[in-house]
């Protein structure tokens, strides 16, 4: 290992402890913050701000989520022992790539596809390998996958889309930031018997979800 990833990882060790001291974090997500370097999922000119608990601006208007809104929405879905999860907006890919340390399989997609392009970039040059990306609108879910055990919405949407809870596994978790007036509530949603139930859990900020792809 060299010494430029030695400090990466050192930093990023760093960070979960931090997050750790925000919240209460499942042995395996502290982990997965810890040997993920997020300054390689932000742009060259923000590194220096990369293991602070900030939000970081990307290309196409979007941003990087702080590392604190991540571990939340990591730690609401509870994706520990999980085979498969659909994340709905992959943006820098930082998201995906805990996610990629903790499950068997994560599916992510993105409409915006110079993001895509950058975010599929950084999985290969960090070797992970259980990460599949698309390019689409994702508000309708990845059919050919489904049904997932957790669903991730990493943008902030007014109503879940029916074909989504259709997609769903039987006992699967969705949580998304959904938008009540000018706030953007976390809240998870389970399905059991086919009925959805939701549960809110806290106030928080993303980008609003929007429809079709940019090429």
């Amino acid at each position: 290992m060299h010494f430029h990833q030695k400090l990466r990882l050192h930093k990023s060790k760093n960070l979960a402890t931090a997050l750790a001291d925000h919240l209460p974090l499942d042995p395996a997500v502290f982990e997965a913050f810890a040997s993920t370097e997020r300054e390689l999922f932000v742009p060259q000119g923000m590194r220096h701000n990369a293991y602070t608990l900030d939000a970081l601006p990307l290309a196409g208007n979007q941003w990087i989520s702080s590392p604190l809104t991540v571990a939340k929405m990591t730690q609401a879905l509870a994706p520990l022992g999980v085979d498969a999860v659909l994340e709905i907006g992959c943006g820098s890919g930082y998201q995906a790539a805990i996610l990629s340390k903790i499950v068997r399989r994560v599916f992510t997609i993105e409409r915006i596809e110079k993001l895509l392009r950058e975010a599929k970039t950084r999985f290969d040059t960090l070797g992970i390998r259980n990460i599949h990306a698309r390019f689409d609108d994702g508000q309708r879910g990845w059919r050919d996958f489904a049904p997932f055990e957790r669903i991730l919405f990493s943008a902030s949407t007014p109503k879940v889309p029916e074909v989504l809870f259709d997609q769903l596994k039987e006992g699967g978790v969705l949580v998304a930031p959904i938008e009540q007036g000018e706030k953007q509530i976390i809240t998870r949603f389970c399905k059991r018997d086919g009925a959805i139930t939701q549960e809110v859990i806290e106030a928080c900020l993303f980008v609003p979800v929007q429809n079709g792809v940019v090429r």
